[in-house]
């Protein structure tokens, strides 16, 4: 190494970014008291009431009871994390209370915990409960502080999940790791994206863009992963994080003398990173530095994710099963018993890659178990590879309410059972989290049942937990939304509902908001409107909760999503007829309705753009690097990246969000823009003037008006107003 940059190292290894203090090692025993810590913060009136104990595994499995009198819980588990998902069960079957990340309903809770009568026993059948996507990081909040990591690993352990993708402080693994490898600092942190955009460039998709990061930020990202690692070890859960498999930073053979790499090409008009071969010495030697950082910054894992050739990913003329082999060779070097992990995704992983490893400390993350209906047999396709039963049932965080919950209810089971099946585990994997949260317990619930699961009697059961009590408005609301948000199935090919077109580049043929969604509405939107009068006749007592008003939002807020589809088509019909005062008087209705979707959306903090923008300002430590910031964090829910991405790659409006500033700031500005040019072109008898839109969003997200930080408006007036426009 040279002497400079060994010099460099040495200052370096004194700042948080490189330090290793606190981290604990590789398989350390979970803290005794981690439930308990847990729910201090969870139910801080009732946590001495509950006493939690640690129980060996059955079979090797993880396993829960719960017994006790009123006041004096006990909770036997075999984590922290499994003696808080038997809490959560008792609290939702007995107590009826719960916790999710969407709205939370423990406020009906008496003060003291009510008995547990016949005890609650369960032993789940599944090794491996995986979660999040690898946009997670992106989508969900690139920006989110420890506050919310740490409700958001207790909300987790709560729904029974055991492994965790872990994105966050993988940019100072990166950053130290080509230090050592011929790179400055400053080039290393030019080569890494701002953090919205992070995810991608651990997919090896793209690179650069947004930044380049600050080293203050990179420290202020390590803090937060360390906490992060140490709280899922607390917890006994897995923190899984990201292993190499050959991303290079520009000109690395030009800094390392006989090294090989692969063009990688174009991702949705971003160049991607080079590959390094992984069958030469060079990639061992990256790969040795890599999972070395890694360890003194994180400690180790018995998990790491790598998608190797993600998304039409180029071997050039590198034989896969080589290439795969070297990679897993890599990792199994650093880490003799870990598990690589790899999604399931379009033609990923390739044959030639599950042919070639250890195929029984592989796990397959199945992102499209309810997504395909020629998805019939695993077992064929991966050759007995270990795999997750996944969801992914959102892509870009849309706001879209329902998942393909049949799907759930019968194949999953089914495929467990089935002779010779090699399905280890449940994968939670929508592209953001915090929404749908019947979908999220649910979903859960699957690695916890005994046989499949009962949606009629699920759904009937859920709103006394969810919402405190029995009331017969919320069992037909939630039978309304079982028969149609949530009872949609793959057989269409789809595992997302239809984004609404508010949120669409305005065009009077749209038929979807981002470029593979949905082009329709995959259930009666008529018949799911029923759902909203039903929600505003629940009772006022169990009305008080944030699980009922985020509910109430969003069932409200999809009625009105809905009327789009309902709608443009009569706006289309009237301007191809040249009717130039029905049209004006259909666009008035649309506009109308936009505005009503963004006073929903402005009464709960979470649907507002100004917490997302505010957020990501916090994370700045100059005037300039927040407005670098901001904008990398506004440009993910626009139009993704540069032209060449946002139209060339179709990824405009990819992450669209029906939240309070951007319905009533961008998507306003686009359909005015739009409507105007349409009453001039039938005013005067020509064509409409073509608008470049990227040029007008780009300047959007560059220059955005002041949003709103705080929620506004009474939301049960507001649902009222749009039922009765329904």
């Amino acid at each position: 190494m040279h002497i400079a940059r060994r010099t460099l190292l040495g200052a370096l290894a004194g700042s948080a970014a490189l330090g290793t203090a606190g981290v604990s090692a590789a398989g350390a025993a979970p803290a005794p008291a981690g439930a308990a810590a847990a729910l201090a913060r969870l139910l801080p009136r009732h946590h001495g009431q509950v006493t939690f104990r640690t129980v060996p595994r059955r079979g090797g499995r993880d396993a829960f009871r719960v017994s006790g009198e009123a006041g004096r819980i006990t909770v036997e588990g075999t984590t922290p994390a499994v003696q808080l998902t038997g809490f959560h069960r008792y609290l939702r079957q007995v107590a009826h209370a719960h916790f999710s990340w969407s709205g939370t309903q423990t406020g009906r809770l008496p003060d003291r915990l009510p008995a547990v009568g016949a005890p609650l026993a369960r032993t789940s059948n599944a090794v491996h409960r995986f979660a999040l996507n690898d946009t997670n990081d992106g989508y969900t909040g690139p920006y989110h502080g420890w506050d919310y990591w740490e409700r958001e690993i207790d909300v987790l352990a709560l729904h029974g999940f055991n492994e965790v993708l872990v994105y966050a402080g993988a940019d100072a693994v990166y950053h130290r790791t080509f230090i050592e490898h011929g790179y400055s600092d400053a080039e290393v942190r030019r080569w890494v994206p701002a953090p919205a955009h992070q995810p991608w460039w651990l997919l090896q998709n793209m690179a650069s863009y947004g930044g380049p990061v600050s080293r203050e930020l990179l420290d202020r990202r390590t803090d937060l992963a360390r906490k992060i690692v140490r709280r899922l070890r607390e917890l006994g859960m897995t923190p899984v994080l990201p292993g190499y498999y050959g991303t290079v930073p520009p000109g690395f053979p030009e800094r390392n003398k006989g090294a090989r790499v692969i063009p990688q090409g174009d991702w949705g008009g971003f160049p991607r990173p080079d590959w390094l071969d992984p069958r030469t010495p060079h990639f061992a030697a990256v790969a040795r530095t890599f999972y070395r950082v890694q360890r003194e910054l994180y400690g180790a894992s018995p998990m790491y994710k790598m998608d190797l050739l993600h998304e039409g990913g180029n071997p050039g003329d590198v034989p896969v099963g080589d290439a795969a082999r070297a990679v897993e060779k890599a990792l199994r070097t650093a880490h003799p018993g870990a598990t690589w992990a790899i999604l399931g995704w379009q033609e990923n992983p390739k044959r030639a890659i599950i042919d070639a490893v250890d195929r029984s400390r592989m796990l397959i993350l199945d992102g499209v178990s309810d997504h395909y209906p020629k998805v019939t047999d695993r077992e064929a396709d991966w050759a007995g590879t270990p795999y997750a039963f996944g969801t992914i049932w959102n892509f870009g965080g849309h706001t879209a309410l329902g998942a393909n919950a049949p799907d759930w209810a019968r194949l999953y089971d089914r495929w467990r059972t089935k002779p010779g099946s090699a399905l280890r585990g449940i994968a939670l994997m929508p592209e953001a989290a915090d929404n749908n949260p019947a979908a999220l317990a649910l979903f859960s619930d699957l690695a916890w049942t005994d046989g499949p699961v009962d949606l009629k009697d699920w759904f009937e059961r859920w709103p006394s937990q969810r919402y405190g009590g029995t009331d017969a408005g919320a069992v037909r609301a939630w039978d309304v939304l079982r028969r149609t948000a949530y009872g949609t199935s793959r057989e269409d090919g789809w595992s997302e509902q239809a984004d609404g077109l508010f949120g669409a580049r305005p065009d009077l043929a749209v038929n979807r908001a981002a470029a593979w969604s949905p082009r329709k509405l995959r259930y009666d939107a008529a018949e799911f409107d029923k759902a909203l009068p039903a929600l505003l006749a629940v009772a006022p007592a169990l009305r008080d909760s944030s699980a009922y008003r985020y509910d109430l939002l969003d069932v409200a807020r999809q009625c009105v999503a809905n009327r789009s589809r309902l709608l443009l088509p009569r706006v289309k019909a009237a301007y191809d007829a040249g009717e130039r005062d029905r049209f004006g008087e259909l666009a008035d209705q649309w506009m109308e309705w936009m505005a009503l979707l963004e006073q929903v959306a402005a009464t709960d903090e979470r649907h507002l753009l100004g917490r997302w923008i505010a957020d990501a300002r916090a994370w700045g430590s100059t005037a300039d690097e927040r407005e670098l910031l901001q904008a990398d964090a506004l440009s993910l829910l626009t139009v993704w990246g540069p032209r060449a991405s946002a139209d060339g790659g179709k990824l405009h409006d990819y992450a669209n969000r029906e939240w309070s500033g951007l319905v009533g700031g961008l998507y306003r500005l686009r359909w005015k823009t739009y409507f105007t040019a349409l009453d001039e072109a039938l005013e005067h008898g020509r064509a409409p003037r073509p608008v470049d839109w990227f040029a007008l969003e780009d300047r959007w997200t560059r220059q955005p008006p002041a949003v709103r930080t705080r929620p506004a408006g009474d939301l049960v007036r507001i649902a009222r107003t749009v039922a009765s426009r329904l």
